[in-house]
């Protein structure tokens, strides 16, 4: 009998968006099964009280799950202390999760692959997380495949892989230029991951992701991910705290499960190549488009 993760939902102050993604969870057949742990923020200010009270309701009107659980925080965390103090406190009390934020809408099927990934690789050592969202690539890529990296848009852990965590990005950061690793973190040069990485350490960015993935790279674990995804983002019309404009990563959610038939627990490389030409296009996209708002001002 397959083990259902709970959902562990991160919300701050957007109530129309959070209504959204509880309806698309409410659609997966599991969910009448799962537990949903609410970790709602505080607010930062008084303009963002009404806004959070707003949320609070929303969720305490959630309705369509085996239990929901609301811890509301008196005080603003911030995205990254919340994330991480809320992972750290359900995994004491179970050995796997699912995360998700509050602009994240998810198939019909999101929690059935979600719940029979973490299953399928629970006592596999090798593999540090389940992910359910990827990049709206053209190239045909393989339905499930193993990448030597995380993502934070929907994904799925156990215990064992989250202990591993290293929050200090600085001790990461020079590991990483230590062992020579720069060019590989960096998905081949695909993507500046290490400058991302960097400016965690000095305070320009809050990241919690790219501590994760860095943990996890050079503890020598890999993500599953699928060849499409089961998640789209519906944040970047400029509503959160750190997405701003940005819609080039919203996709068509996939609503049939595919096969779990992978040849071995290791990296892709085909499906790497893949990925990191789209990442590659990415960052030129984002760079060309910096350059042009700035000539235009």
């Amino acid at each position: 009998m397959m083990t259902l993760a709970p959902v562990v939902l991160f919300v701050y102050n957007r109530p129309y968006h959070l209504a959204r993604v509880l309806e698309s969870l409410r659609q997966n057949p599991e969910a009448r099964d799962t537990s949903l742990i609410v970790f709602s923020d505080g607010p930062r200010d008084e303009r963002d009280r009404v806004a959070v009270e707003a949320v609070r309701g929303v969720v305490h009107e959630a309705r369509g799950f085996g239990t929901v659980q609301v811890c509301s925080s008196p005080i603003n965390r911030g995205l990254s202390r919340s994330i991480i103090h809320g992972v750290t406190e359900v995994l004491q009390q179970h050995d796997r999760v699912i995360v998700l934020e509050d602009d994240l809408v998810v198939s019909p099927s999101f929690l059935g692959f979600m719940n029979r990934g973490l299953q399928e690789f629970a006592a596999d050592e090798r593999v540090a997380a389940v992910h359910a969202y990827m990049y709206p690539i053209r190239d045909r890529l393989p339905d499930v495949f193993f990448l030597p990296m995380t993502d934070c848009l929907g994904w799925g852990t156990w215990r064992r892989a989250w202990a591993l965590f290293e929050p200090d990005g600085k001790v990461l950061l020079d590991r990483i230029h230590r062992q020579g690793l720069a060019h590989e973190f960096d998905l081949g040069g695909a993507y500046p991951f290490v400058r991302m990485l960097r400016r965690q350490v000095e305070g320009k960015n809050d990241s919690w992701a790219i501590r994760w993935y860095a943990s996890m790279f050079l503890a020598g674990k890999l993500g599953l991910f699928p060849g499409r995804s089961y998640v789209n983002h519906i944040g970047g019309d400029g509503s959160g705290t750190h997405c701003g404009l940005f819609s080039e990563i919203e996709v068509e959610c996939l609503c049939e499960q595919v096969s779990f038939e992978v040849r071995s627990v290791q990296p892709d490389p085909v499906a790497r190549a893949i990925v990191a030409k789209y990442l590659r296009s990415l960052r030129w996209r984002r760079l060309l488009r910096r350059i042009w708002s700035r000539c235009h001002l």
